[in-house]
Order: structure tokens, then sequence, then C-alpha cells
């Protein structure tokens, strides 16, 4: 897979498995625009793809308020737009009574609306240079029921039908449009989270338990995944679910 001087724009790229994306298109040539909202995070990023000689550029914003801002500033550095992956995204926990209208509302605000409205500024400048492609990062949650993250899983079935929706409106525009569905992953944010719990084993031993491989995704399967959606070599490839998930969707 080949993204050399292609225009890469990431969002939520200051950790995980935006960061792992990140590196991996910055290695295989493409100029990356790593957005995220802490500046310290997306820093880091960058710096971590620049010391291997590769180009990367920090742009800071809030993709639910300021969608227009990340790309034309990415825009402005860069040239154009070939490429957006909407990874930014909040998880929620609790079922339909323990979710507050807040946590509805910047759930999808976050999660629904951030990659709806970047989406719309995207494909603008796509279309002026032939084409492009978006890969929305959903999760399994918008699939199959997981437990307790209800108003989570609604941003991320959302997010199929917005992946659907603009893959038919924009193919004769050159624009591909495909999402990945991953299981749950391991990363940093996790581990510390697993460590803060009760009883960091048992919560480990569940997360497990569900997936039939029996182990967490690790970020660059998930990485990979995605550029592999965004690359020349799927270019037949269009409202397409891709799931990463240890098989957790197939049982």
């Amino acid at each position: 897979m080949n993204f050399q001087d292609k225009v890469v724009l990431i969002t939520g790229a200051g950790s995980g498995i935006g960061r792992k994306t990140a590196i991996m298109f910055a290695k295989r040539g493409a100029k990356v625009a790593v957005n995220d909202i802490s500046l310290e995070r997306g820093s880091e990023t960058v710096t971590l793809i620049q010391s291997e000689g590769n180009e990367a550029v920090f742009v800071a914003g809030d993709v639910s308020t300021e969608a227009q801002k990340i790309v034309e500033e990415t825009v402005r550095v860069f040239g154009g737009l070939d490429i957006l992956v909407n990874n930014a995204g909040v998880v929620p926990y609790g079922n339909v009574e323990e979710t507050s209208e807040e946590d509805f509302e910047k759930t999808m605000a976050v999660n629904v609306k951030g990659p709806l409205l970047l989406s719309k500024y995207a494909v603008q400048e796509m279309k002026k240079r032939g084409g492009g492609v978006i890969v929305n990062v959903s999760s399994e949650a918008g699939l199959i029921g997981i437990p307790r993250r209800c108003v989570y899983s609604v941003s991320k079935a959302a997010l199929l039908g917005l992946t659907r929706s603009l893959a038919v409106d924009y193919v004769d525009y050159g624009i591909r449009v495909n999402a990945v569905c991953p299981a749950t992953t391991y990363s940093q944010g996790l581990a510390e989270r697993i460590k803060a719990s009760p009883n960091p084993d048992e919560m480990l031993q569940r997360m497990v338990a569900r997936i039939p491989m029996k182990r967490l995704g690790k970020e660059e399967e998930i990485a990979f995944a995605i550029l592999f959606a965004a690359c020349d070599e799927a270019s037949f490839m269009t409202g397409s679910v891709i799931n990463i998930d240890g098989g957790s969707t197939m049982v």
C-alpha cells in the first residue's frame, strides 16, 4: 500500500488507534494532518512521525464544533485533501436508564455530528482532486448488543448509516466511503482503565471471554484495516463494513 504524497486527515490521532494509523500512513509516504483536542497528545504523534523523517502537522480542533476549521486548516497546510479518517469518539457507559440527555447529546455530537460535518467539508475538497476516500471508525457495538453501551451503540450504528449514505451519494465523484468495526482493542487508555478498576484481572477476563479468539485487538490490526480501506488496491470497495473483531460479531 503506497500513499506517497496523499494528504490524510485523521481525527482523534493523539493516541490509540488514531495515533497508530497516523504513523502507518506516514511511513507509506502520506502527508498526515493529526487532529486531536489535546495539544500535548497530538504534538506527541507529530513528533513520533517526524522523528522517522516523515511529514505531519498538528491540526487542533473539536470535531463536534470545529469540523470546517479542521478541514480548512489541513487544506491550507497541504494544499488539498485525499483521505479522511473519522476516528475521534467518546465511549459513555450505561444502559438506557443510566443515560442522561447530556450523555446522549455529547456522544452524538462527537461520534455522529462530527464525522458528518467533517465529511461534508472533506468531499468538497476531494471533488476538486477528482476523488478521495473516507474511512469511518465505527465499532462492533454498531452491529451487536454490548452490555451498558446504549448511547455508544446508537452512535456507532448511525455512523454505519452515514457511511452507506455518503458512499451512494458520492460514488460518481470518485469518492469511496467505507467503515471499520473493531472489537475491544488494547491501548494505553484501556490499560489505565483496567488498572483503575476494583478487580483488573476480572475486568480483562470478562472482555476477552466474549471474543471467540480469546484476546483483545491490537492497534496495528485496526490501523491496517483502515489503510486497506483507503488504499488504491481496494478501489472497487465502497459502502463496505470491515469487521476486525476476533469473531465477536459472528456468534
